[in-house]
């Protein structure tokens, strides 16, 4: 069994912290595991493939002064604050590994329980106490690792929170909903007694790692190479990428799988672009599945030939290449 390295992470900079997830991921040695614990100032967390203009509050968050970070992960946006405790597994993947986020949240829900919460694993990334979210969680499979990571509203403010992200209507309808704000609770109140973050945070990692582990602090060498990837992290073309404005779009939430947009610019009677977000995972970049499509008419049966042989779930996560070939396809004649 590989050593489990514990980092907890004391700054609370949204662009240095993804940078430092990325830097254990890519460049800190494979010979072990690591587990770490940190918090971000206030922020708004995208996923890898979302249109970050149709996820936030422009105006509001503007006005906040929330910063806005795009992760390498899948998923939906979430939003950080102080009172927020983030979590990140990074460990080998299995081979042919796919993105299997129970793996990761079920033991964090049975914490939650240990600490007197009735903390239960819903759908595909969430913890939940009572009905109510506590817990987004995403996943990002590359190479032979897997990095697991997740939020835990301990005692955020969920006035902002409420205000700063857009629901998505599709989303509200399929959970019955009014807002995003009306199904998400903190932590602290359901625990069996008071504790401070600081607290909850040293409980969560011994439950976690009672099997033990090694505790890591950053050096200066690993700082400053994790200051250079953060200049990533500070792009407004990482963050915001782009969408083309003149781009025909479809979009559908599908059940398993979460919602997804196609962004499809013609040139001609032929797809000339294609871009894809959403809140989904994947397991490969859907960008290399996008590629096979360019060039070809925007026909279901032209599309299914270019997609034979492709496993499509593997760029989106619970979609098949009908029904992929029939969303891209959508009211064309």
């Amino acid at each position: 069994m590989k050593k489990t390295v514990y980092i907890e992470v004391t700054t609370t900079s949204p662009s240095f912290n993804l940078a430092l997830e990325e830097y254990v991921f890519e460049k800190m040695p494979r010979d072990r595991e690591y587990f770490l614990t940190w918090r971000n100032d206030n922020a708004i967390i995208i996923g890898r493939h979302q249109n970050t203009e149709a996820e936030i509050n422009e105006d509001y968050v503007r006005e906040k002064n929330i910063q806005v970070v795009r992760r390498l992960s899948g998923g939906g946006a979430v939003y950080h604050d102080l009172g927020n405790l983030n979590f990140t597994f990074i460990v080998d993947a299995q081979p042919g590994q796919k993105v299997d986020l129970r793996k990761f949240c079920q033991p964090i829900a049975d914490t939650l329980c240990s600490l007197g919460a009735n903390a239960t694993v819903d759908g595909r990334n969430d913890i939940l106490i009572d009905g109510m979210k506590v817990s987004g969680n995403a996943q990002y499979v590359r190479q032979g690792r897997v990095m697991h990571h997740g939020t835990i509203l301990f005692d955020s403010d969920m006035s902002v929170l409420g205000q700063a992200l857009r629901p998505d209507p599709a989303k509200v309808q399929a959970k019955g909903v009014k807002s995003v704000r009306s199904r998400v609770t903190n932590v602290r109140p359901c625990l069996h007694r008071e504790m401070t973050l600081e607290e909850f945070r040293e409980a969560l990692s011994s439950a976690l790692m009672k099997d033990g582990f090694e505790r890591y602090e950053l050096t200066k060498q690993d700082i400053e190479a994790i200051s250079v990837m953060e200049q990533k992290y500070k792009s407004h073309a990482w963050n915001y990428g782009y969408c083309a404005p003149n781009a025909i779009v479809r979009r559908k939430r599908i059940e398993g799988c979460g919602t997804v947009t196609a962004h499809i610019t013609m040139r001609g009677e032929l797809v000339g672009a294609l871009e894809l977000y959403g809140d989904f995972f994947s397991t490969l970049p859907p960008e290399e599945m996008c590629s096979r499509l360019v060039g070809l008419p925007l026909r279901e049966a032209s599309l299914r030939c270019a997609l034979e042989g492709c496993n499509v779930s593997d760029y989106i996560t619970g979609l098949d290449s009908d029904s992929f070939a029939a969303l891209l396809c959508e009211n064309e004649g």
